[in-house]
């Protein structure tokens, strides 16, 4: 959920060259940071663009595995704080739209790939990680069609840049067109390419669009497999290994425990409490591993690309919730 490029410390630009120890000071006190109620996940993703841009990241080589970890952590958390009943009918209203806007968004993504003329196997990562889930679909999705480093870090690239500005701008936008939280929970949840940014922007905007985005964005995560076997039969690779989000289950668990067991209530609200406190670690990371070096590598054309089909996504799904959904 975070970019799996690997860059070594020569190629890695930062305005400020400090000492070694320092930099993992100031690192540590701005992590120490992001754990207090002063930051919010959205000032948490720009004070990670900052550490990175300005003074660098000190465990960069740990990233990727820190901030997966932390985020699934994180959302297995959040179940303690769900009802099985409202996510049962949280994901029923979701899966027409997921299907829908999954199948529309990987085709119209196959044919934006040839007419930008962007490497296949790139065109086909910044598709599925738009249709699906961002960076988590990216990861599965790469070794099925066994793509380079270069080519994974650019269709990572691109999400997340998309990613960090969807977590500003769908609320800023949801509270401009009066939208109920029950219809921003669904819309960012289609819309918002990664869970983690889909979670920041619903717990700003309220506790039932959280609670609907969550269960209908992890729902969404599930089709990872489908999409997976899918394109190990387009790209002919005969060794499907598929990484399976097997946390989504755990989620699941602690939400039947949330609603059926009544002593968990005991245990619930810090659960959720400390939830929160490790997404907003985890964007902090996010946005610590885009660094000037990622950000550059990414190329107009894959920009474009994922630009378009966010365009896309969002609109439809925007306008089918306004005037369609009841």
């Amino acid at each position: 959920m975070e970019t799996n490029q690997k860059i070594t410390p020569k190629t890695l630009f930062h305005f400020f060259e400090i000492n070694k120890t320092i930099q993992q000071i100031l690192f540590v006190l701005l992590v120490l940071f992001c754990t207090t109620s002063f930051v919010s996940p959205a000032v948490a993703l720009i004070l990670g663009l900052l550490a990175a841009n300005l003074f660098g990241h000190p465990f960069l080589h740990l990233n990727h595995k820190a901030t997966t970890i932390l985020l699934q952590i994180s959302v297995v958390g959040l179940g303690f704080g769900m009802n099985v009943g409202s996510a049962v009918n949280a994901g029923k209203e979701g899966f027409l739209f997921t299907i829908a806007s999954i199948v529309s968004t990987l085709i119209l993504g196959t044919f934006l790939g040839k007419w930008l003329k962007i490497d296949k196997k790139t065109a086909h990562l910044i598709s599925c990680g738009t249709a699906i889930c961002g960076g988590s679909a990216i990861a599965a999705i790469a070794p099925v069609i066994k793509s380079d480093e270069k080519q994974t870090s650019v269709a990572l690239g691109v999400i997340f840049i998309l990613n960090s500005v969807a977590l500003f701008l769908f609320p800023a936008i949801g509270h401009w067109l009066h939208l109920s939280q029950n219809e921003f929970g669904l819309w960012c949840a289609i819309a918002i390419h990664d869970t983690s940014s889909v979670i920041g922007a619903a717990s700003k905007y309220g506790p039932e669009a959280l609670q609907i985005a969550t269960t209908v964005k992890l729902a969404r995560a599930l089709w990872i497999i489908p999409v997976a076997l899918l394109t190990s039969v387009l790209f002919k690779n005969k060794q499907r290994s598929i990484k399976i989000p097997y946390f989504i289950g755990l989620f699941i668990l602690a939400m039947v425990f949330n609603s059926y067991v009544p002593q968990t209530a005991f245990i619930a609200p810090f659960m959720v409490s400390a939830s929160k406190v490790g997404l907003t670690v985890t964007l902090f990371l996010i946005g610590a591993g885009l660094n000037r070096t990622v950000l550059s590598a990414v190329g107009l054309r894959p920009l474009f690309q994922g630009i378009s089909l966010w365009i896309f996504i969002a609109g439809i799904t925007l306008t089918s919730i306004i005037y369609f959904s009841n």
